[in-house]
C-alpha cells in the first residue's frame, strides 16, 4: 500500500495514528537537530519532521539527500503541532516519520512549483507537467472535471442520452479550414476531422434518438488567439419534435443549474435581444451587458453642422463613459490613439465631458454650441461627470471600433466583475452574410440552419433581408453556445445549397447522405452546442480558455512540448501514397 491517507486528508482528530503518505518534496528545512519536509500530492501539503532523538540516523541521512520534486513514501505517526498552520487544512498536525523511501529521484525542475511561479509562459508550456503540479493550473482541471459531471447529471436527468460520433469523416467546404488525415487504404484520399458533429446529431434525430449530447473534440484549422485553440471540447446538444422556444428553455436551464452549484449564484432574468438590436445598441453580436454604455446614433443631432468629418459619415454614434470627465488632456489624447490602432482602425475621435455644474466641453466646441451638446449627452445617457466619447464613418465599421473602445473602457474601469453574471439570448439572426470580396453570399451559421417561418420567399427576392431560426446564448460578453432550428425538408435543403452557390451535383457529392436520410421520415429538430472551454473559463472568473486545458497549444497552434506537428519520415509518406514539397 503506498498511502493509508492523502496528504490532504489529517486532522487533528487523527492524532497518534500510525498513517503512510505518499507524494512529491514541495520543500524542506533542514535546521540541524530537526529536518522538516512538506510533502504535496493533489489533495493538499502535510508537513513532516524527522526529529535526531525519535528518527532511525538512517532515515535523517535519507532525509538530509531529498531534493525539490524527489517522489517518496513516508511511514510516521500524526502528531499536533505546537505551531501550527492556519493557511493549510493539514496545519494543526505533522507526521513524525520513521520509515522514508524514496520512489524516485527528480531533477531540480525549470520553474518553481508554487502557486506564483518564476516561470514564464513558454517555459511552463513545455514543462505542462510540471505546471499541472500548481494549485492555480490543478485546481482549474478539477473545476473543469466539476462543470462537465453536471453537464451530464443535468442532461441525463433530462432524458439526453449520449452518443459518441465519428471523429474520421467527410471534408467539407463550409466554415472553417478542416484538418484532413490521409486513408492509406484507400490511396489519394482523405479524411477530415470533424468541425462539429453536426451532421451526425442530426442523422441521430432521423434515428429517432430524440434527445442527444456528446461532450466531444472538435477540430478546426484556423488562425488563433487567446479563446480559441485547433482543437476545442463541445457540449454537442440536439433534440427532435421541438420549436426554438423548447431550446431555448432547455438550455437556460442548463445555464443556470450551472450558474448555481457551480458559482452558488442564482440567475433568474435571461433577456432576449434581436441581432439587429445588439448591433444597434452595443456594436457586436456578443454584448457584455454588466455595464451600461449603450450606443447612442447622434446622426439628427450632429449632421449639418459645418463640422465635414460628422456631415461625411454614414454614421455618427457615441457613449457615454460613467465618471470620465476627470480624465486628463493626456489620458484623453492616449484613448484617442488607441482607437487610432490598427487594430481599431478609427481615424479620429470627438469627445465631450459633461461637467458637474451641467455644462460641456467638447473638441469640437467651434462648430457645436451647449445646446448641441446637451442634445449628444440626452441620447447617450450622459451624467454631470461623465464623458462622451463620438465616432464616425462607415456604420458597420464604426459600430465595430466604438464596441472596441467601449470593452477597453470597461476593463480599465473595472466594470466587467468576473464574479457577475449577466447572459443573453441573442436571436434572429441574418441567415445569410455578404461576402464584399465575392459578392457571394454564405451561411451564417451553417447551411442546415431553417429561415424564419414564412420567411423562404424572400430568398429569391431579397436573401440578406432573410431571418435564421437561430439562437447564441451570450454570458459576460463571450459566445458561450449557439444553435438553430435546423431543415429537416429535402427539399427546402436542396434550395438552401442553390442559394449557397451549390450545384446540384455538388450538394449531392457532399451531403447526399443527409439529403438521402431526409427521405425516410426526418422529424422537426434543432440544437445548440456550447464551447465547454470557454464556458468553464468565464465560469471560473478568467476569459482565456489555455488555462482550463490540460495540454494546450501556443499561439501558433502549437504544442511545445511534444514538439507537434513535426515532419514524418520518407517511408510514412511513401506509404500514405504523400510527397511534400518544401522548398528550400
Amino acid at each position: 500500500m503506498y498511502r493509508s491517507h492523502t496528504c490532504g486528508d489529517l486532522r487533528v482528530a487523527h492524532n497518534n495514528q500510525e498513517v503512510i503518505l505518499s507524494g512529491w518534496v514541495q520543500g524542506i528545512r533542514d535546521k540541524g537537530f530537526m529536518i522538516y519536509v512538506d510533502l504535496r500530492d493533489r489533495y493538499g501539503i502535510t508537513q513532516l519532521y524527522f526529529d535526531e532523538e525519535s528518527t532511525p540516523k538512517d532515515i535523517i541521512t535519507k532525509a538530509q539527500k531529498l531534493g525539490r520534486e524527489f517522489v517518496v513514501q513516508v511511514k510516521g505517526k500524526v502528531v499536533e503541532r505546537a505551531s501550527k498552520n492556519p493557511n493549510i487544512p493539514t496545519g494543526d498536525i505533522e507526521v513524525l516519520v520513521t520509515e522514508l523511501t524514496v520512489l524516485n529521484n527528480a531533477q531540480v525542475p525549470p520553474f518553481t512549483i508554487e502557486d506564483k511561479t518564476d516561470g514564464g509562459e513558454d517555459i511552463r508550456m513545455k514543462y505542462r507537467y510540471l505546471d499541472i503540479r500548481r494549485n492555480p493550473v490543478k485546481n482549474n482541471l478539477i473545476f473543469r472535471h466539476k462543470v462537465a459531471m453536471e453537464v451530464r447529471k443535468f442532461l441525463s436527468d433530462g432524458g439526453f442520452i449520449e452518443v459518441e460520433t465519428p471523429y474520421l469523416i467527410k471534408s467539407t467546404p463550409e466554415g472553417a479550414r478542416d484538418f484532413v488525415v490521409p486513408s492509406r487504404m484507400n490511396e489519394g484520399q482523405f479524411y477530415a476531422l470533424p468541425q462539429s458533429p453536426q451532421t451526425f446529431k442530426q442523422l441521430l434525430m432521423v434515428g429517432g434518438m430524440d434527445k442527444y449530447f456528446q461532450i466531444v473534440k472538435c477540430f478546426r484549422d484556423e488562425d488563433l488567439r487567446a479563446d480559441r485553440q485547433p482543437e476545442f471540447t463541445q457540449i454537442d446538444c440536439e433534440m427532435a419534435f421541438v420549436e426554438q422556444e423548447d431550446i431555448l428553455n432547455v438550455f437556460e436551464n442548463l445555464t443556470k443549474h450551472l450558474l448555481k452549484e457551480i458559482n452558488g449564484v442564482e440567475i433568474e432574468n435571461f433577456p432576449r435581444m434581436t441581432y439587429d438590436d445588439a448591433m444597434r445598441k452595443y456594436g457586436n453580436d456578443k454584448p457584455d451587458i454588466r455595464f451600461g454604455m449603450e450606443f447612442g446614433e447622434l446622426n439628427e443631432v450632429a449632421q449639418h453642422k459645418e463640422f465635414g468629418v460628422f456631415n461625411d459619415a454614414e454614421l455618427v454614434v457615441g457613449i457615454a463613459v460613467p465618471g470620465a470627465a476627470s480624465y486628463t488632456r493626456k489620458e484623453l489624447d492616449a484613448l484617442v490613439n488607441w482607437v487610432k490602432r490598427p487594430q481599431v482602425g478609427a481615424k479620429g475621435m470627438v469627445y465631450a465631458k459633461c461637467n458637474e455644474d451641467g455644462s460641456f466641453k467638447s473638441t469640437v466646441d467651434k462648430f457645436y454650441d451647449q445646446d448641441d451638446i446637451a442634445n449628444w449627452a440626452k441620447i447617450t445617457g450622459s451624467k454631470p461627470g461623465d464623458l462622451i466619447c463620438v465616432l464616425s464613418g462607415d456604420a458597420n465599421k464604426t459600430r465595430a471600433q466604438l464596441s472596441a473602445l467601449r470593452m477597453e473602457l470597461a476593463e480599465r474601469l473595472n466594470l466587467r466583475n468576473p464574479k457577475e453574471f449577466a447572459p443573453l439570448w441573442v436571436i434572429d439572426f441574418p441567415l445569410l452574410e455578404l461576402d464584399e470580396e465575392t459578392g457571394h453570399y454564405h451561411a451564417m451559421h451553417h447551411p442546415f440552419t431553417s429561415p424564419k417561418p414564412g420567411q423562404l420567399e424572400l430568398l429569391d427576392t431579397d436573401p440578406g433581408a432573410v431571418k435564421a431560426n437561430a439562437y447564441d446564448l451570450v454570458l459576460n460578453g463571450n459566445e458561450i453556445g449557439g444553435g438553430s432550428i435546423r431543415i429537416h425538408d429535402k427539399e427546402m435543403q436542396a434550395t438552401m445549397f442553390k442559394h449557397l452557390g451549390f450545384t446540384p451535383e455538388e450538394a449531392k457529392a457532399q451531403f447526399g447522405f443527409l439529403m438521402d436520410a431526409f427521405q425516410y421520415g426526418a422529424p422537426p429538430h434543432g440544437g445548440l452546442a456550447f464551447g465547454l472551454d470557454r464556458l468553464v473559463s468565464i465560469l471560473g472568473g478568467q476569459e482565456t480558455i489555455r488555462d482550463f486545458i490540460a495540454f494546450p497549444k501556443n499561439n501558433s497552434g502549437r504544442d511545445v512540448m511534444i514538439d507537434a506537428p513535426a515532419f514524418i519520415d520518407d517511408d510514412q509518406l511513401k506509404e500514405l501514397s504523400l510527397k511534400l514539397n518544401i522548398q528550400e
